[in-house]
């Protein structure tokens, strides 16, 4: 879906309706996928870092989606798949130091003892299930359209 979009759909209605299409890509996690929560935070560390590079980082992540498929994370660690994505943020021109940094999930409580710390874009994933309720996408493929006249 996502290349289809990128590389028809979008092409051809920006050419067809310069300016007068607007196209808001937002991520929907998908729960049963364990990974996918760590594709969609390295997209929102992306998006914070740099934020013209994110759809050139969706791309290269749609690319090498079946990297972060199941069976291919589960005998890693959750940082050492950050790790990973923050990498592939590298190839398009994101800094691979600061994309982890943003991921990492301490291994130690945090200062006020507590256990469940997230990590720097935990709010962002929040935001994102949070709009994802709101416009009914309800943790799946999902395409929303407003037409206004």
């Amino acid at each position: 879906m996502f290349t289809t979009l990128s590389t028809s759909i979008l092409p051809s209605l920006s050419e067809k309706y310069p300016r007068k299409v607007q196209f808001i890509f937002r991520q929907q996690i998908q729960p049963w996928h364990p990974s996918s929560t760590l594709c969609h935070e390295a997209g929102a560390a992306v998006l914070r870092l740099a934020p013209a590079k994110f759809w050139d980082f969706s791309k290269v992540l749609f690319n090498h989606q079946k990297e972060f498929f199941d069976v291919n994370v589960v005998k890693e660690t959750r940082n050492e798949t950050y790790g990973r994505l923050a990498k592939l943020a590298s190839g398009v021109g994101v800094d691979e130091g600061e994309v982890y940094g943003l991921l990492e999930i301490a291994d130690q409580p945090g200062d006020d003892g507590g256990l469940n710390t997230g990590n720097g874009v935990t709010n962002d994933v929040k935001v994102m299930v949070k709009v994802s309720d709101v416009v009914g996408g309800k943790s799946s493929h999902a395409v929303v359209q407003w037409l206004e006249g």
